[in-house]
């Protein structure tokens, strides 16, 4: 897989998410559905990634006040190492930005990827926290 191919879209296809946060979740990491699906999707904006019409990565973007939180990211194992997180996340914040009104990003990483995260511009801030059995950090990033 090329990340030149994927095309990263606003989506309506909550189908299409949920079947990628189940694979990646869910199936991969063994977090529970009680922990996976929440009441925030409907309030949400998804981000589908897509490599032709095969969706192969999501995105979850939630607004507080000023600060917009990215979540959710997830991206199937055969389309990783391609480009492809990093581009739901320059994504993610260029959505956020055209919203208006926003002057911070925040996430919740899962400590194996702060670097990840800090190569886009994000910082970890607080303690380490359990979430779903999976040891986090909160991460943040001035709009």
């Amino acid at each position: 897989m090329n990340s030149a191919v994927f095309e990263i879209a606003e989506t309506r296809d909550l189908a299409a998410c949920h079947a990628l946060r189940r694979a990646v979740f869910m199936d991969e990491q063994g977090i529970g559905e009680a922990d996976e699906f929440d009441d925030l999707d409907g309030a949400a904006v998804h981000l589908l990634a897509l490599d032709g019409a095969r969706p192969v990565g999501t995105a979850r973007l939630l607004v507080e006040g000023t600060t917009g939180k990215i979540g959710r990211v997830c991206v199937l194992k055969e389309a990783r190492g391609t480009g492809l997180g990093a581009a739901l996340i320059r994504a993610g914040i260029e959505r956020l930005r055209a919203m208006g009104g926003l002057e911070t990003v925040k996430l919740g990483a899962q400590c194996h990827a702060l670097g990840f995260y800090e190569k886009l511009g994000f910082a970890a801030y607080g303690p380490v926290y359990d979430d779903a059995g999976i040891p986090h950090r909160d991460m943040a990033r001035a709009l």
